[in-house]
């Protein structure tokens, strides 16, 4: 387990990228972690999961982060198999994984949950997101207490978790979004939001996708001058990894 003084070497298992339109302006997601993560001693290296890009062994790195994604977990594609038998092999090597949106997503599945269209759509912009009863977060780690209880981060997403994976516990829902967050165990953490998001993305996001988010285009859109908790998630992510 690294030290708090020793950087973390953790492998960005990126199973896309930023839309192409909007990277020259907000970098792609090895910029945007970066930019959240680089104050907690983190180093990625990246790895392009959707190239066959994986690690050959699970202990490559101190840990792993799995990036979002355009495509859905249950599109018939062989990067998307391999990638999820790579997270199986991450999680029986107990290396610890966190896990972002698509990638918050393709764990449940690989751990036999169900992934799904959402019946309430696409959720974008700012969401708050609470934490459950007996939640435990690491040592060092909490939210503002204007958020008390909860968190607020990005959404982009129209897929979600169904139901809670097999040996996953829950540590934070929402309204439209019943599985926000889950741990299996102290060493991984996925999460259903964007903590590397900012406003000016989102935006960009939720305009260039105007047609395809529909009715959420608007309230998404009216969310995005709201605080962000980005730090505090950052924190929970580097203690995941140096559990």
């Amino acid at each position: 387990m690294p030290s708090t003084a020793d950087p973390l070497r953790i492998g960005l298992l990126q199973g896309g990228a930023v839309h192409p339109a909007l990277v020259d302006e907000f970098g792609d997601y090895v910029d945007l972690f970066d930019a959240i993560l680089g104050d907690q001693g983190v180093q990625l290296r990246v790895y392009d999961a959707t190239s066959g890009q994986l690690p050959a062994h699970a202990d490559e790195c101190d840990g792993w982060l799995v990036s979002g994604s355009a495509s859905s977990v249950y599109d018939e594609l062989p990067w998307i198999d391999a990638l999820s038998s790579t997270l199986l092999a991450i999680l029986d090597q107990d290396v610890p994984l966190v896990a972002i949106c698509f990638g918050h997503q393709l764990l449940a599945q690989a751990l036999g949950a169900s992934v799904t269209r959402a019946d309430v759509g696409w959720q974008v912009g700012v969401q708050r997101y609470d934490l459950v009863d007996g939640a435990t977060l690491p040592h060092g780690v909490g939210f503002p207490d204007a958020h008390a209880g909860g968190f607020h981060l990005i959404a982009s997403h129209q897929d979600q978790v169904d139901e809670l994976p097999p040996g996953a516990a829950l540590v934070a829902t929402a309204e439209r979004c019943p599985i926000a967050a889950y741990t299996v165990g102290p060493r991984v953490l996925a999460i259903q939001a964007h903590p590397e998001f900012v406003p000016g993305l989102s935006r960009r996001l939720i305009e260039v996708r105007r047609e395809a988010v529909g009715p959420a285009v608007e309230p998404g859109l009216a969310s995005l001058d709201q605080p962000l908790d980005q730090t505090a998630v950052a924190r929970w992510m580097a203690a995941t990894w140096r559990t």
